[in-house]
């Protein structure tokens, strides 16, 4: 088992909850509401496979107000109506600001979820993406487990 980074350098993880929580009250200063932003965490840590992550933010997303169906249908959002245009943008900025480097197929994305957001809420957007990743890369390194949990979320003994 890998040492977790968390548990093994305490401080360097109060400093990175730290830098979350500024970007998590800056987003919503900027116009990012938030499901928008856990939609962003969820997508990056779908693509990053990082399974902690995902268990976590999907259950953050739930309670945020964010169906079940836009959940399951997270991977192919470019596939269905169901997403508006600006959880199209946020999606957008998740997926660019993860697989990099910039394409021009992403570079393009960018900036129509610009054009849709504002500079200020893209912004926002863009910090929530690189914030995640981060995490993403701190669970994934550290092997961070997934426990079962039943429906409410509760962890099951």
């Amino acid at each position: 088992m890998r040492p977790f980074l968390d548990k093994t350098m305490p401080d360097a993880w109060k400093a990175a909850s730290t830098f979350s929580t500024a970007v998590r009250e800056a987003a919503e200063k900027g116009g990012l509401s938030i499901q928008e932003s856990e939609l962003i965490k969820v997508r990056a840590s779908q693509i990053n496979q990082c399974a902690f992550c995902m268990d976590l933010h999907a259950r953050e997303a739930r309670d945020a107000g964010i169906p079940q169906q836009k959940l399951d249908l997270l991977p192919g959002w470019r596939e269905t109506d169901l997403f508006d245009e600006r959880e199209k943008a946020v999606l957008a900025i998740a997926e660019a600001a993860t697989v990099l480097p910039l394409s021009e197929e992403s570079r393009a994305d960018l900036e129509g979820a610009r054009s849709v957001l504002g500079d200020e809420t893209f912004v926002a957007a863009e910090w929530v993406a690189v914030t995640i990743n981060a995490f993403n890369r701190i669970s994934i390194l550290s092997e961070h487990p997934v426990r079962p949990r039943d429906a409410d979320g509760k962890l099951v003994r």
